[in-house]
């Protein structure tokens, strides 16, 4: 039987509470240093706190220390791996592969799995191969790959677990090949200091000067939607699902979340006996997910059948939300919209002005489709489309407590043999506790079945629900309510303490591919971004996939507002697009 995980971030210890709390598998959080997103730091008592409210589940807590590190900088990174694994940390995933022979050799007996973060840039089968070969347990996949090229890498090595992003941010270069955020601005993204140079606005101009597009977001992705392609992915021999988004707040975890675990169930139970969760426990929801209603910029597939068109949002990289009506007519210090959308007071709204430029406000009253804004927008007028980018009535339900997970179990109580004692038992399927109550085996006067199966039902305040209580048919047995109440926590307690770690050692081999180690005043000999997305084939003027041909002369080149450029370079062999410094 096959095990499918869905892997959730967690930008703190609220967030990865609530990914448990609504269905995964697995969450992934950057410790206090050498994580990523430098933004996004926890500190070890979180990490520690989040992984025994994960254990309780069988869900599993995966760190990342995956920048690039200086030399100086490698003893401090392996003492932190040490305490990573000392507070039950259940992965690494690193960039760097001088961590490797640190964590070989760490005097620890349990070591937590080794995962290849994407920042390793996995993309083919032997990479992943030598990642197996070199002690790692699971690659982390390019973004940019489709599913064809998924099932050639599990079929290759398919002792590899293989992780893919179905959901969140994308960026426009291959993960860990974009040097534009040092280059400009002294932030290295390979540190988790990325400024975002996707997201900016460019000039397109041909080697005339001649300018075909002004100030748009020519670099900056829609994010990913894989949810109607997940049956693909599993059949491809992915295992684990993951959501991007370690700087996300609470509320988008949350829904998220809920959304790919229905979905993930869904498959499961239409494959009766071929797939099982990673962890244990049924979830309640409180709302109903909608991936509509939470931050996105627009999605797109991607790469995950092929070169799509429409995979950029050139006009703005802000999450602009879905459609939900057009302005009708203003009045005053307020309009209506046509349409069939409810609204909400405090949500919000934004268009498109006639310069192409996102305007949103606020609604500060709404009634019925009369809409009554903090402050009138400029630019507002009859037949403007409105796109909500804040949906305050979901917000308000996530707000809340909006979901609870919970372990079946059943509690059995029998007689030991003799005189005294009993054996109360609890089991989840998986795992099984047993405590012994010291008492007599008194007779009851009257019939205690029905009192006693109530005591040992009340779970509540406890990760499980209590679906059965067996009871041998000939109980004839009293025990004190106070008594029994106090076995039936023990014996939760007992259900609760994690298990003993596994002991895993892989063996090191020698690195013969060359160290991802960061050297300052790196040379990258002037390419900044190495992508497969393409600008030709975004603007339709790709002959190759169905496109006109271009009337300009190449090369081209990005211009920022402040004058610097960026030449293009379009390798149609590869079906890639490369970023170059102009230094001219």
């Amino acid at each position: 039987m096959r095990i499918l995980e869905l892997l959730a971030p967690a930008k703190n210890l609220e967030c990865g509470k609530a990914a448990i709390d609504h269905g995964a598998d697995a969450v992934y959080i950057g410790p206090p240093q050498f994580g990523a997103r430098a933004a996004a730091g926890n500190s070890i008592a979180d990490i520690a706190e989040l992984c025994r409210y994960a254990h309780i589940f069988d869900a599993k807590v995966y760190a990342t220390v995956n920048t690039l590190l200086y030399d100086e900088e490698l003893p401090q990174a392996g003492l932190l791996m040490q305490q990573l694994c000392d507070v039950g940390v259940d992965a690494i995933l690193i960039q760097d592969m001088r961590l490797l022979e640190i964590s070989h050799r760490s005097p620890l007996t349990v070591h937590p799995s080794l995962h290849a973060s994407t920042q390793a840039d996995n993309r083919t089968a032997d990479k992943v191969a030598w990642l197996w070969q070199q002690g790692f347990r699971r690659a982390v996949l390019a973004r940019e790959l489709s599913v064809d090229e998924i099932r050639a890498i599990h079929e290759a090595v398919p002792q590899m677990e293989l992780e893919v992003f179905v959901h969140g941010a994308l960026c426009v270069s291959y993960s860990g090949r974009c040097y534009a955020s040092e280059y400009c601005f002294g932030r290295s993204a390979n540190r988790g200091e990325c400024a975002q140079f996707c997201r900016m606005q460019f000039d397109l101009l041909d080697a005339d000067g001649r300018e075909l597009e002004h100030q748009r977001h020519l670099l900056s992705l829609k994010d990913l939607n894989l949810s109607a392609h997940l049956a693909d992915l599993i059949e491809a021999g992915a295992m684990s699902f993951k959501i991007e988004g370690r700087l996300k707040d609470v509320s988008y975890v949350k829904n998220v979340t809920a959304a790919y675990s229905q979905l993930l169930n869904q498959y499961i139970a239409a494959h009766t006996g071929q797939y099982q969760r990673a962890s244990k426990g049924l979830v309640r929801y409180a709302f109903e997910p909608d991936l509509s209603r939470t931050f996105n910029r627009g999605y797109t597939t991607y790469f995950v059948h092929g070169r799509q068109p429409q995979q950029a949002s050139f006009d703005t990289p802000k999450a602009i939300g879905p459609f939900v009506g057009t302005v009708k007519e203003l009045r005053g210090r307020s309009f209506n919209v046509a349409g069939t959308a409810a609204f909400a007071n405090g949500d919000g709204l934004c268009f498109f002005d006639a310069d192409r430029q996102l305007k949103g406000f606020r609604v500060n009253k709404a009634e019925g489709n009369r809409l009554y804004p903090l402050q009138m927008p400029a630019g507002l007028k009859p037949g403007t489309k409105l796109y909500r980018s804040n949906d305050q009535a979901m917000e308000s339900i996530l707000a809340k407590p909006s979901a609870e997970r919970k372990i079946p179990v059943t509690m059995t109580l029998v007689p030991c043999e003799g005189d005294a004692d009993f054996l109360l038992t609890i089991d989840d399927g998986s795992r099984r506790s047993t405590i012994r109550i010291v008492a007599p085996h008194q007779l009851a006067h009257t019939p205690q079945r029905g009192q006693m199966v109530r005591e040992l039902q009340k779970l509540g305040g406890t990760p499980y629900e209590c679906t059965d209580v067996i009871l041998p048919d000939d109980f004839p047995y009293f025990i004190p309510a106070s008594q029994l109440a106090g076995a039936r926590r023990e014996v939760v307690k007992a259900q609760s303490q994690p298990l003993p770690a596994k002991e895993e050692r892989v063996n090191s081999q020698e690195n013969k591919e060359e160290d991802s180690q960061l050297t300052r005043g790196q040379d990258w000999g002037g390419r900044l971004m190495t992508c497969r997305y393409c600008l030709r084939h975004e603007l339709g003027f790709c002959v190759r996939h169905g496109g006109r041909r271009p009337a300009w002369r190449e090369p081209l080149f990005l211009r920022l507002g402040d004058g610097r450029r960026f030449r293009l370079e379009f390798n149609c062999v590869s079906c890639q697009m490369n970023v170059y410094a102009d230094e001219e």
